[in-house]
């Protein structure tokens, strides 16, 4: 049976409202809601030290939670700025220490925009950039550290779901993060039967041809759209915009896909990921 990890990007609002003070409480949380996956939150700034982040391992290890590490949203592997573009490099170092001091192995992270160059020019310095990354991981030790580039949710920004199979070719070990929300608002409701998540299954086996097709990292949410994609994240109980999903556990059920499913509904996050846990457990039984 395909094992499949359901978890949350940081706490949703019930944390506090639960009793809980401490991050290093967020393993019992996640528990607490049946969950076994926690991503976590470096937007702003890598700034765990590496003495929390073993804390936090031995604390998960305890509830068989598997950690994620989402870097600096500044990342930019496609900026016209050169400095900035190689600095993006430093980012995601700082990244790799911080998931190692979890246990984790994962760093997902934004490529960037198109700015005022080319879709095909953007693609071109990030792939670049990524060949960089991947040389400087392995000089700094973290050659088992995974890179996952992020399917992104504004048409204007770098991250369609072939610009991030483009960028995974760079190295065996980079793995797709797939967006469903993202893909669905880039898409203007793309996402709205089951063949169209089939078809997004399909090009990453199709592409990859590997394991990494079947053990992809997840981001679900249903997201409000408008005509330039994403602007804001939602709730699995808002009935206006997509996707649901069902479809997706569906396919991972049938095709045996081990994907690490990470919920970033707003603010319902672990109980909206508890919902995806549900049925899924009852596709199995």
């Amino acid at each position: 049976m395909s094992e499949i990890r359901f978890g949350t990007a940081g706490v949703g609002e019930d944390f506090a409202r639960l009793g809980y003070k401490k991050t290093l409480q967020v393993p019992d949380w996640l528990a607490g809601h049946g969950l076994n996956a926690f991503e976590y939150q470096c937007g702003r700034g890598v700034r765990l030290s590496e003495e929390n982040g073993k804390k936090l391992q031995q604390a998960g290890q305890k509830k068989n939670i598997r950690f994620s590490l989402h870097a600096p949203y500044y990342i930019s592997m496609s900026s016209l700025e050169e400095d900035k573009r190689l600095n993006s490099i430093n980012y995601l170092l700082q990244s790799a220490a911080a998931v190692k001091s979890l246990g984790g192995s994962r760093v997902i992270f934004h490529s960037g925009s198109c700015g005022k160059q080319s879709r095909q020019q953007a693609l071109e310095k990030a792939l670049d950039t990524m060949r960089r990354a991947v040389c400087a991981l392995d000089e700094a030790g973290f050659s088992d550290v995974t890179l996952c580039p992020e399917v992104m949710g504004k048409v204007n920004q770098l991250g369609t779901v072939e610009e991030v199979l483009a960028l995974c070719k760079v190295d065996p070990r980079i793995t797709p993060c797939v967006d469903f929300g993202h893909l669905n608002a880039r898409t203007q409701g793309g996402l709205s039967q089951k063949q169209d998540f089939a078809r997004v299954l399909d090009q990453m086996a199709d592409a990859l041809a590997d394991e990494r097709a079947s053990r992809f990292h997840v981001h679900f949410s249903k997201i409000e759209y408008t005509a330039g994609g994403e602007k804001r994240h939602l709730t699995f109980a808002d009935q206006a915009f997509g996707p649901d999903f069902e479809p997706l556990l569906e396919l991972c059920w049938e095709r045996g896909l081990s994907p690490t499913i990470i919920c970033e509904s707003a603010g319902t996050q672990a109980e909206d990921a508890a919902a995806m846990m549900a049925f899924w457990n009852m596709l199995v039984k």
